[in-house]
């Protein structure tokens, strides 16, 4: 049963189901009844574990194969026709040469299985923001999931009408080949293709494929945004919302302060924390000028480790019911699952993210770092009354952030949108134990969007200058936070999670014009006095602390943008490299 006429949808899938050649094919059209069915045939062939029904229902265990545990970004390709498109922070290659190669691993792919059609739209049907996708595999776990991520069913398909503008996602697991894993994307014909893997991020192609590497694309091309960016929503005792949208890399707290608990200082007094997206904010410029947000997907691919009852206890209860779990540990004593960092008790009867018998006292992992739950949005004891909203919701503010130990202050403010795009093509990171390598090296990591900018970086600087002039004095003011400063033992200065709103405040008193600030060499600092640090162990020397600006520290950082800048070469717009220059001049 076909959910369209649409020629160009079902020419499509004739050409790909001559070259994968399935036994049989699968239209998803999103059912319960459907779904309950796909559920029982995993669970028949191991592919998936039913957990404990009352305390996890409609629960879900799988493993994926132990060397297919992540993102791949060396095997992640653009494929655009001039390689100088793509740009140099990304991998390239001839989409005539991806198509050849990848052909030849698809040839008969699905013979002896089946092919899965899965129709769905990023963001809500009859949006103005919406998109269409089909994506095409041989994995009921890529179903399950992508029908958790987006909304799935026939009204993608009333959406796209007799429309050939939808991206064309083709999946096969293959045999997880490590040498003939690929992840391509093609942003000039809307298409994406992805062979030998199994994992979340290179298979649910609604995901980074769809809405940041094929998005960011399009949205250039028609005037938008599309970024890996958190919304979040702060409403006032007097039910007024502001809405902020965030952008960080990983392991900075993201899907924390997408949840954030307010501190019992402002909860008394009335405010509440709305979560209307954790990972992607799709944004355009609305018919009153201002700039307006939708998370375009339908639930959370969250990293499992570390998520608890007191890190982010919106997270844990949003994986409480309709869940699927990733490469976690398995609790046989009441079929239920387990993580490092969930609490102190470790199970004693258990099994590994890779299917072994497990003993925690052996100083194993049980969980993969990488782990994930997979959990419907609407889950969320903080999900905003606006999440469905189809026109989105309007942003005062965008906050850019990182881990730097002594060089970025809490906070600071950009000067003018232009400097505040310098400040996010400026963002970096410092490593952690938790990423393999040394620790304590700056990665650059503009926007937060290195790993997931579908064209030439340098390009995607000037649209964000461009969508500045667009949106002229209508535009939000742009921060960067730094929550990670630390004193010389190494210890963190700011005690952050939910107190994290004190900054927020300060931020949204700013674009209400209720503070003034600090002119510095960066950019514009709090007044001490104007963060409420009620309640918390911590005197004005010690904030004053974390807003001083080092220049000699500020001077080597302006050294490492210089660097990251002259890879993107001519294509970086003249105005950031202004930018550059008038911070070097500051803090000589």
């Amino acid at each position: 049963m076909s959910l369209t006429n649409n020629k160009y949808v079902l020419g499509w899938i004739e050409e790909m189901k001559a070259l994968v050649k399935p036994d049989q094919v699968i239209w998803i059209d999103g059912s319960n009844q459907q779904l309950e069915q796909l559920r029982a045939e995993a669970c028949s062939t191991g592919e998936m574990e039913k957990l404990n029904e009352e305390k996890l229902p409609g629960c879900y265990l799988h493993r994926t194969a132990p060397t297919d545990v992540a993102r791949v970004e060396g095997r992640t390709f653009i494929c655009t026709r001039k390689k100088e498109d793509a740009g140099p922070t990304n991998n390239w290659m001839d989409p005539k040469e991806a198509y050849e190669t990848l052909g030849k691993l698809y040839d008969g792919a699905m013979k002896g299985r089946t092919m899965y059609i899965i129709p769905y739209t990023m963001a809500h049907s009859g949006s103005p923001f919406a998109k269409v996708g089909i994506e095409l595999t041989d994995s009921i776990y890529v179903v399950l999931n992508m029908c958790i991520m987006t909304r799935v069913g026939p009204k993608a398909m009333e959406q796209l009408g007799d429309s050939p503008d939808f991206v064309k996602g083709l999946h096969a697991k293959k045999d997880l080949s490590e040498k003939d894993k690929y992840i391509c994307q093609f942003p000039e014909d809307n298409t994406i293709w992805s062979i030998n893997s199994g994992y979340g991020g290179n298979v649910l192609l609604g995901k980074k494929c769809f809405a940041l590497r094929i998005a960011s694309f399009q949205a250039k091309n028609e005037g938008w945004m599309a970024e890996h960016m958190l919304i979040l929503g702060i409403e006032n005792p007097q039910g007024e919302t502001k809405y902020i949208t965030a952008a960080f890399p990983s392991a900075c707290g993201k899907t924390n302060l997408a949840m954030l608990i307010p501190p019992e200082i402002y909860a008394k007094a009335g405010y509440k924390v709305w979560c209307v997206g954790d990972d992607i904010a799709w944004l355009r410029i609305g018919p009153d000028g201002r700039l307006w947000a939708v998370n375009p997907e339908y639930g959370f691919f969250g990293v499992a480790p570390g998520t608890n009852a007191k890190s982010n206890p919106n997270a844990l209860a949003s994986c409480s019911r309709g869940t699927i779990f990733t490469n976690v540990v398995h609790n046989l004593d009441d079929n239920t699952v387990w993580w490092e960092g969930l609490d102190k008790n470790p199970p004693r009867n258990a099994i590994n993210w890779k299917g072994e018998k497990w003993d925690y006292t052996d100083g194993s992992k049980g969980a993969h770092p990488n782990s994930r739950f997979t959990a419907p949005a609407k889950n969320c004891p903080c999900i905003s009354p606006e999440f469905d909203n189809p026109q989105g919701v309007p942003i005062s503010a965008i906050i850019f952030g990182g881990r730097r130990a002594k060089t970025a202050p809490l906070v600071y403010e950009s000067r003018d949108w232009a400097h505040g795009v310098f400040v996010g093509s400026a963002m970096a990171s410092e490593t952690t134990a938790a990423a393999s390598g040394a620790v304590g090296v700056v990665r650059r990591d503009p926007m937060a969007m290195l790993p997931f900018c579908g064209y030439n970086m340098g390009d995607y600087f000037a649209h964000w200058l461009e969508m500045g002039e667009k949106l002229g004095d209508k535009a939000p003011r742009i921060y960067n936070v730094n929550w990670f400063r630390t004193d010389e033992e190494g210890h963190f200065l700011w005690p952050g999670f939910g107190d994290n709103m004190r900054v927020l405040m300060w931020i949204l008193g700013r674009c209400e014009g209720k503070f003034d600030a600090v002119e510095s060499p960066i950019g514009n600092l709090p007044k001490v006095d104007d963060i409420d640090l009620t309640g918390l162990d911590m005197t004005k020397e010690d904030l004053a602390n974390l807003l001083t600006v080092d220049k000699k520290l500020w001077a080597e950082d302006a050294a490492g943008i210089r660097e990251f800048y002259a890879k993107l070469g001519d294509r970086l717009p003249k105005k950031l490299m202004e930018e550059l220059e008038i911070l070097e001049n500051n803090v000589k």
